[in-house]
């Protein structure tokens, strides 16, 4: 077989198709986390008292007419950034607030428009979605008076009037119109649209540019199915917004945009510097690992050749059994027989006379070998062997010297 067959047998894919398919991977996996981190976003609320829903008590066709009237559609507050730029002071933000909406963000927006244009819209009807059209909803009853007054608490020291409104038409901008069913209104001297003496559907308050409609049935989808009713929402808008066609509505009273998580943290400032260098560290260092330095080490024998691998080997198995302290005295009768066989010792001596007759070879010292042969003997740990072991070698050898 060829060397082109046979490398091309071992490796199946170019590695350009690798480098390819491992980069569509990871495209792949960062639009998934993308998508994924911000998906609770792109799902915007169905149904209920929002500029988004399209059932009876939601706002998208007022939504519809102000785009049809101004030539573009009004801008849509997702965040708290926008409701604080300077642009948004320009602007009459309409604030519809459902019956779930959250407290702490309606606190955050009185907060935040201070001193700012703003037409709060109280909630009214309790409704059910219908199960067989998608986003339509159902009027079960009207909210309690109390659920209202809280909302309306939230803005102005104020409540619902009690009783039902005694007009059956209100004048709003000009235009006529029949009074919508169960009127909610407050008590007010001023009102800027009246249901009857001292009954205010829409009102202003004192030290705030901010206006409070009680009755969202006069610019809900439900009553501007009414021609009369929506030109008179279109010019009851007119009459509040600083400039023509300065509308925004805010979304984050319903939860858009607002929700923050880790995942949100790793891909926006100020973190997302951070994230940029790791990935471009993790880059790096994955191209750094594509070529080799140097040759391929040789793998090494498991066990080595020669006396030197030998000794190691014996030492280490010797370690590992926990013998080490028992080889002082064995070493020592082993370099006595050598120390014997070397210097010519007569064959046959005993172990003490054998002792008696290498300390004799020694005429520098006294006992030189048997001192020597007893410290070998008593040592009981590796610092006190090794230094035993070099005393009867090195004496071994000069006596060896001096024979020679």
């Amino acid at each position: 077989m060829s060397a082109p067959a046979a490398e091309a047998m071992q490796e199946p894919f170019s590695r350009k198709t690798l480098f390819w398919g491992i980069f569509a991977s990871l495209l792949a996996a960062a639009g998934f986390f993308l998508l994924s981190t911000y998906a609770p976003d792109f799902r915007q609320p169905e149904g209920g008292a929002t500029p988004l829903s399209k059932g009876g008590t939601g706002y998208a066709g007022l939504v519809e007419w102000l785009k049809l009237a101004n030539g573009q559609p009004p801008p849509m507050v997702s965040s708290v950034e926008a409701l604080r730029s300077g642009l948004a002071s320009e602007f009459l933000l309409i604030v519809t607030i459902a019956p779930n909406s959250d407290p702490a963000a309606l606190a955050r927006i009185v907060k935040l428009r201070s001193g700012k244009a703003t037409l709060f819209v109280l909630p009214k009807w309790l409704t059910i979605p219908q199960p067989n059209h998608e986003g339509w909803e159902m009027k079960v009853e009207r909210l309690p008076d109390t659920i209202v007054n809280d909302w309306l608490g939230r803005i102005a020291k104020a409540k619902l009037g009690e009783g039902k409104g005694s007009v059956g038409e209100i004048d709003v901008a000009g235009h006529t119109i029949t009074a919508p069913e169960d009127l909610q209104w407050v008590a007010n001297d001023h009102p800027l649209i009246a249901a009857g003496t001292g009954r205010a559907v829409l009102t202003e308050l004192d030290k705030q540019p901010f206006y409070i409609l009680t009755d969202p049935d006069l610019l809900n989808n439900a009553a501007l199915k009414d021609p009369q009713k929506a030109a008179a929402a279109l010019g009851m808008i007119a009459t509040l917004e600083p400039g023509k066609g300065a509308v925004m509505f805010d979304l984050t009273l319903h939860g858009v945009g607002q929700k923050y998580d880790l995942a949100k943290l790793l891909v926006e400032p100020p973190f997302l510097a951070l994230t940029l260098s790791v990935l471009a560290a993790a880059a790096l260092a994955f191209l750094h690992g594509l070529g080799r330095f140097g040759p391929p080490r040789t793998e090494a024998r498991a066990i080595a050749f020669g006396k030197q691998a030998l000794v190691d080997t014996t030492a280490m198995l010797l370690k590992r059994a926990g013998r080490i302290e028992e080889l002082g005295d064995r070493y020592a009768a082993l370099m006595r027989a050598r120390a014997g066989a070397l210097l010519g010792a007569p064959q046959g001596l005993p172990g003490e006379a054998l002792d008696r007759w290498l300390d004799s070879r020694d005429r520098g010292e006294t006992q030189g070998f048997s001192r020597r042969f007893k410290a070998a003997n008593e040592t009981r740990t590796l610092v006190q062997m090794h230094e035993a072991a070099q005393e009867l070698h090195d004496w071994t050898t000069r006596r060896l010297g001096e024979r020679r």
